[in-house]
């Protein structure tokens, strides 16, 4: 009832102001936006998220109802990044998804107010690292500025205040980006108030502009040339320009009572003054046109008049109406003011007043005298099709953009269920997080999350058989064989990482297709470094493959596992752990040991993330995909963990269960060799010697003292693994910091 009885009000004013011709097109324009409105509303419902770019424009501006700034500001200054190479989208602020954060490293924010759905947008985006930029073309941030135009007076109570309160929501938004880009130097004077930094990147002509006002020049040049017209064209935007207009109303109402040669062209909305009732023939009202008609409107008149009262306001308007009728060589006359005063060169590119006196003198000089108007319009021409458009300007744009970049780095995984190998990997991306990197995880896997947490941490998920890659990773890290293939087909990575954790060629039995695809990835196509955890898979790397890695040693959190005292006067419980589908795992030697124990004397768990047990295993507690965070309680209610793997780059389960104050009966690989210590921390038998599993199971249970003996060194190697001590290595390994 209240959007109803607000569209009620809106009729009658336009009624009583504009009579029923305003009313029609003020409703065509109404029907339009709605439908407009629900179209993109659609649309976003839609979202998926399939393309991976560097920057989201924001736009909070409703093309409908003002066009201009948002076609200058969005619109332009992605021709400008897209010409230099930044892949780009565009989205409504309303329209908003949170899950397109995902898809960005940099958000330029456009005039967009505060809303709760923005706030949380931003303030995802600051948690993933990524930047905020907000964009304004105008001192529409504070109500001191906003207070100083004259025509917000005219306004119902109600109406300023909804006015002031959307100022105020944008200033809001501006306060929590990290910079803003503005259009003028007075602009960034006030703006450098509310933001740290602060970049000018002044309005240019697109591509299309520049193709229609030269086409505009051409259609119109004939014509003028005969006609012994001189048109002043006033291009007035908007009812606040009504005491720009009245600054030079004495200058045009005197040249048009002393040259009768001379019209006055409108534009936009004004009110009209008394004083050129005497020549209204003259004066001819031109409707708002369509952008891509006003070049041609623009090209038609002889002289551009852009007068400025003065006002900080004002001051930090841009030079657009010169630009425009500069890319039409029509000479423009101005207000020396602001920046019209920083970009036109006057008598050359363009005429600049300061007082009332020089409007005259100096726009009577262009009405009697062609060829000045034509040298003016042509050197006007000549400096802004270089310099005002935005293909020779966005270069510089584009570097300030890249320098606010947060580095950005892809950790490509073949799958998000946590496993040894992709469990280090989400560890380094937590140490790269926490240290300021904006950090993606690009899944490799048949799966559609789009998110993904670990350790408390959010990440955001990119799955690569689904999503367009087409923006920038200053690093990209492999992990799996399988994964290298992303670094060796995408082109627009920095620096690219292999994080090898296993010799994977032996995944594979022999004359498996996928051994030799494996293997492939130790001899890439494109240049990788190369990067590891186990000191055994750095001596493999350089003999057999001639390739030198660094080391950064694998890590626990001991604080997830806290030590506790077994007691062995009851049943003593035995974890084995590992996917008995995987033939290196060799879970069937740990059952062949277990299946032989006293049932009386023990019991049983088996915990796998994938495979469930054979038929053939003696199993008390079957423990399945069981949550990462949950791992180390079913750790502290076993005694004894056995794992008979003969193939690891690293082995996790030992060292874990030794955290908790447990045992670990294990077969030696070279995967666990460099921190497990035979009698000291652990005890060990050859692989495939089933008796010596099972009687190292026995003395652990029997011998007090050696158990004692186990369990302070298990704590001691814990220790010294703790991630916390690590993190500096992690970063260097990845030329971070």
């Amino acid at each position: 009832m209240e959007a109803l009885s607000s569209l009620g009000r809106k009729t009658l004013k336009a009624l009583k102001e504009e009579g029923i011709t305003g009313v029609a097109r003020k409703t065509v324009s109404y029907l339009h936006t709605a439908k407009v409105r629900k179209i993109e509303a659609e649309m976003q419902m839609q979202y998926v998220g399939k393309i991976y770019k560097d920057v989201l424009f924001i736009n909070g501006v409703d093309y409908t109802a003002l066009p201009h700034p948002p076609r200058y500001r969005v619109q332009h200054q992605m021709e400008q990044l897209r010409a230099n190479n930044i892949d780009c989208d565009e989205n409504f602020y309303l329209h908003l998804d949170l899950d397109q954060v995902r898809n960005y490293r940099v958000f330029v924010i456009f005039r967009a107010p505060y809303t709760e759905k923005l706030g949380e947008f931003i303030r995802l985006a600051k948690e993933l690292n990524k930047t905020v930029i907000y964009d304004i073309d105008d001192l529409v941030i504070d109500t001191k500025y906003t207070d100083t135009i004259k025509y917000l007076d005219t306004m119902t109570k109600e109406e300023r205040q909804g006015y002031d309160e959307g100022v105020r929501n944008m200033q809001k938004v501006l306060k929590m980006c990290d910079a803003v880009v503005t259009t003028t130097e007075r602009l960034a004077q006030e703006l450098a108030h509310y933001v740290p930094k602060v970049f000018i990147n002044r309005n240019t002509a697109s591509e299309v502009m520049l193709q229609l006002s030269e086409e505009a020049y051409k259609a119109c040049r004939e014509q003028k040339e005969g006609s012994s017209k001189v048109k002043l064209g006033y291009f007035s935007g908007s009812i606040t320009h009504n005491d720009d207009f009245i600054l030079i109303k004495p200058a045009v109402a005197k040249l048009m009572e002393t040259y009768e040669n001379v019209e006055l062209h409108i534009v936009g909305i004004l009110d009209i003054p008394k004083e050129f009732e005497a020549f209204k023939d003259r004066v001819i009202a031109h409707p708002f046109v369509e952008w891509q008609k006003l070049p041609e409107l623009i090209a038609s008149i002889d002289i551009n008049l852009a007068p400025l009262e003065e006002s900080i306001f004002n001051e930090a308007k841009s030079e657009n109406k010169w630009v425009e009728a500069a890319l039409v060589r029509v000479p423009t006359i101005a207000s020396n003011l602001g920046a019209f005063e920083k970009m036109v060169e006057d008598g050359r590119t363009g005429i600049l007043c300061s007082t009332p006196e020089e409007w005259y003198d100096k726009l009577e000089d262009l009405v009697l005298h062609r060829e000045k108007r034509e040298a003016v319009g042509a050197a006007a021409y000549e400096y802004c099709r270089v310099h005002c458009v935005t293909l020779y300007t966005g270069f510089r744009f584009m570097k300030f953009i890249k320098s606010m970049y947060k580095e950005n780095i892809a950790m490509i995984l073949p799958a998000l269920n946590i496993s040894g190998g992709i469990m280090v990997a989400f560890e380094h991306c937590k140490v790269l997080r926490e240290h300021g990197y904006d950090v993606t995880i690009i899944n490799d896997d048949f799966d559609a999350r789009r998110w993904c947490e670990f350790q408390g941490i959010k990440f955001p998920v990119l799955p690569s058989r689904e999503t367009i890659f087409r923006g920038h990773f200053d690093k990209a890290i492999a992990t799996m064989w399988s994964t290298v293939k992303f670094l060796e087909a995408y082109t627009n990575i920095g620096q690219r990482y292999y994080l090898v954790q296993n010799f994977e060629t032996n995944f594979y039995e022999p004359n498996d297709p996928l051994r030799i695809e494996a293997n492939q990835k130790y001899s890439p196509i494109v240049d990788i470094r190369f990067v590891t955890m186990s000191g055994w898979c750095q001596e493999w790397l350089k003999e057999d493959y001639e390739k030198e890695s660094r080391y950064v040693p694998n890590g626990i959190h001991t604080e997830n596992y806290k030590p506790v005292k077994r007691d062995f006067s009851g049943k003593i419980r035995i974890l084995i752990e590992g996917d008995c589908g995987v033939y290196y795992k060799n879970v069937d030697e740990s059952f062949r040991i277990t299946n032989q124990l006293d049932r009386e004397k023990y019991e049983i768990w088996y915990m796998s993330y994938n495979a469930e047990p054979k038929d053939w295993y003696k199993v008390d507690k079957f423990l399945h995909k069981i949550p990462f965070h949950e791992v180390a309680d079913v750790y502290r209610q076993c005694h004894i963990l056995l794992k008979t793997s003969f193939l690891e780059s690293f082995s996790y389960p030992p060292l874990e269960m030794m955290a908790t104050g447990g045992y670990a009966v294990v077969v030696p690989n070279d995967g666990n060799k460099e921190y497990l210590v035979d009698e000291k921390n652990c005890l060990l038998y050859p692989c495939g010697e089933i008796e010596k599993g099972i009687a190292a199971i026995e003395r652990i249970r029997t011998d007090e003292k050696l158990r004692e003996t186990l369990y302070q060194g298990g704590l001691e190697t814990a220790a010294v693994r703790d991630w916390k001590s690590l993190e500096n290595e992690i970063l260097a390994v990845y030329d971070c910091r």
